[in-house]
Order: C-alpha cells, then sequence, then structure tokens
C-alpha cells in the first residue's frame, strides 16, 4: 500500500486532489492536512511514500514545507509535488531548487498528476 500526503488549504482542491489519486491503478491510503503545519505535525507519524503540497498557504507554505522535508534526513528521500496556481518560471525554479521532484500548475489535468505519482512512486528509495 501507497502512503500520500496531500497537504493543501482548499478542502475543495484537497478533494479533488485525494480524487485523483485514489484512482490509481494501485491501492494508496491517502492522508490529508490542511496546512503545512499539518503536515510537519503528521510526518512522523507514518511512513509517507509520496507528498503532494500546495504553496499558498496559512503558516507555514508549501516552500517552507519543501524545504524542511528535504533538508531532514528522515524524509529527504520522499519524493514531492507541487501543485501551484504560482505558474511562473521563477516559481517552477524555486520550488524544484528546494527539491521537489515535480512541478504542476492549477488546473491540472488529474491522470497527469497520476502519471507523475506513478513515476514517482515507482521509483526505488534510497534506505536510510
Amino acid at each position: 500500500m501507497q502512503r500520500i500526503l496531500i497537504v493543501e488549504d482548499s478542502a475543495t482542491m484537497r478533494s479533488l486532489l485525494t480524487t485523483a489519486l485514489e484512482e490509481l491503478d494501485l491501492p494508496v491510503k491517502i492522508t490529508e492536512a490542511a496546512s503545512g503545519f499539518d503536515a510537519l505535525r503528521l510526518l512522523p507519524r507514518e511512513d509517507f511514500d509520496l507528498v503532494v503540497t500546495d504553496i499558498n498557504m496559512p503558516d507555514i507554505n508549501g516552500l517552507e514545507l519543501v524545504s524542511f522535508v528535504k533538508s531532514n534526513a528522515k524524509y529527504k528521500e520522499i519524493p514531492l509535488v507541487i501543485v501551484s496556481t504560482e505558474g511562473s518560471e521563477r516559481d517552477r525554479d524555486k520550488g524544484l531548487g528546494l527539491g521537489a521532484d515535480a512541478y504542476m500548475v492549477k488546473p491540472f489535468e488529474p491522470e497527469m498528476l497520476r502519471q507523475v505519482a506513478r513515476d514517482l512512486l515507482a521509483r526505488p528509495r534510497q534506505a536510510l
């Protein structure tokens, strides 16, 4: 079972992301976080195989979350996807530069998100 953490402050977008990822052709368990702070609280509770995060959120934003995850030895191997309305080349470069594995701009095609998730979940992770 693949464990996915979705970090998104909009309940509607969280639902859309969850629905898209539940339709992956593999068993998944999805955990939702309404903020970056919630995500930091949930990370130690489960071994996630993928994190999908928004950028613009209250308290801890998605870029801060990416930076934390990728600089922490316990979490740095978790693949991370940013899904954001911020579509400029600068935003994309910053997200990928911080260590995100993929950057998608809203609105997006659910199948495109599923393909990115499939590719990242299929990658072998380094043992810690």
